[in-house]
């Protein structure tokens, strides 16, 4: 059998090759010590009632777990991940949503694997508010040994092994963290800036929605001129007992004024504060504001400018969750090697895991690129300035693609000289950046 290599081994690293002596559980506190219990019930509550947490949330899931799945190049190993992947007692795809909601509202994950037998694993991600500690070895804070989670009833709980510590437990424990600094072990939460601001609108908004209310309150107020007590107290009684309503004609005379009264609280400019706190909100995790049905003022040329950094920015979450889920499957793969005793699989097959696209502009992108590139590029092949396989490589670049995925190692195809395709630089090359789509106008030569 195949050794299996693992990210660290037990004691593999001393005093002299990592951090010279130093304890970093002993100077870090994860810089420093914070409540994350109070900031996970926190982000949890905001999640559950309060609309615009829960869009943040369901963002960053769209642009992340959209169109996931993987391919192996080891035929038997990938049949044994699709078994796995699609098990009853897995279903993985149901559970990358709540994966991918875990690192946003606490900002870490703990998936925990247990493997029967025959070397099948199942997984859970283990809630992070109940984990009490991340052990990790002396010398080297990112060298996590085990995990121990919170007591809740009963005796004390076991720890959890890490599976790049002991690789041969029955159950084995991952975890990953987003936002994290150099020297800590947790990760901390997307929402956890965004929290007090959210509060802060969710008050705004139940205070402009009361003042509302009591603006449109009135009463009607009665002036009764040369009365005395006693005859305004029997005119009040015929007046409630009236009870006048809307529309109702009124008739006096000229010793009673009546008017209507309301409050003056003067809140039409508040509409100001909320759109502030409502911006400040959007900057704290660098989402455009029209994503939080704010459309202000918006263009398309403001959307398009607004949009590339806030695309970047999931396209490194997604790539960070992709990574995340290779790691989760050559680890299953490795234990039904070592564990079910599976010789037919390949521990140390290349896996690839691929989601769909962030932006559908990217796709209108590329095909103009690819259209361009073949045109501008063909008269250097017919010159012999170029290799056909030079030539197939820059267009499957510009494309977006591996080239090592497509060009085989035997002899590329012939260039033909014609018919010429049409050149769409001739025309007026026109990018919808709302939509995507790329139109050509015909040249008028």
């Amino acid at each position: 059998m195949k050794k299996v290599s693992g990210r660290f081994a037990a004691d593999a690293e001393t005093e002299r090759t990592i951090t010279k002596g130093i304890d970093w559980n002993g100077v870090y506190r994860d810089r420093y010590s914070y409540a994350r219990s109070t900031v996970y019930a926190e982000a949890m509550l905001a999640w559950r009632l309060n609309p615009l947490a829960r869009t943040i949330v369901e963002l960053y899931q769209t642009y992340t777990v959209d169109g996931i799945d993987f391919e192996c190049e080891h035929e038997a190993t990938n049949t044994f991940l699709r078994k796995f992947w699609e098990h009853d007692l897995n279903m993985i795809e149901e559970m990358l949503p709540e994966w991918s909601d875990e690192y946003v509202l606490t900002g870490n994950a703990f998936p925990i694997l247990t493997t029967d037998r025959s070397g099948m694993s199942f997984v859970r991600i283990h809630p992070t508010d109940l984990m009490q500690e991340i052990r990790t070895s002396k010398n080297d804070v990112r060298q996590e040994t085990s995990f121990l989670p919170s007591a809740i009833e009963g005796p004390d709980p076991t720890a959890y092994f890490n599976y790049y510590y002991k690789p041969n437990e029955k159950v084995v424990m991952l975890h990953s963290a987003v936002n994290r600094l150099a020297g800590m072990k947790w990760g901390e939460a997307d929402l956890a800036p965004l929290l007090p601001w959210l509060a802060r609108y969710a008050s705004w908004l139940e205070d402009r929605v009361l003042l509302n209310h009591y603006r449109n309150l009135y009463l009607i107020d009665v002036t009764l001129t040369g009365k005395n007590p006693k005859e305004v107290a029997e005119r009040r009684k015929e007046i409630l007992l009236k009870d006048p309503q809307s529309g109702e004609i009124n008739v006096h005379g000229e010793d009673e004024v009546w008017e209507m009264k309301s409050p003056q609280l003067n809140s039409g400019d508040a509409d100001k504060d909320g759109l502030s706190l409502k911006k400040f909100i959007a900057l704290g995790r660098g989402i455009p504001l029209h994503y939080l049905a704010e459309p202000e003022s918006t263009t398309r040329t403001t959307a398009d400018a607004s949009g590339t950094p806030t695309f970047k920015r999931f396209e490194r979450r997604q790539k960070f969750f992709l990574n995340r889920v290779k790691e989760l499957l050559r680890v299953v793969v490795r234990r039904r090697y070592t564990i079910g005793g599976d010789s037919k699989i390949d521990p140390e097959a290349g896996i690839t895991v691929s989601a769909g696209d962030v932006s559908e502009r990217d796709n209108a992108s590329l095909a103009m690129a690819v259209s361009q590139i073949a045109v501008s590029m063909k008269p250097l092949v017919e010159a012999g300035y170029m290799t056909p396989e030079e030539y197939l490589r820059w267009i499957y670049r510009f494309g977006g693609e591996d080239p090592k995925k497509f060009i085989q190692q035997k002899e590329a195809p012939a260039v033909s000289a014609a018919p010429q395709p049409a050149n769409p630089l001739e025309g007026e090359v026109d990018l919808d950046v709302e939509t995507g789509a790329v139109t050509v106008k015909e040249s008028k030569n």
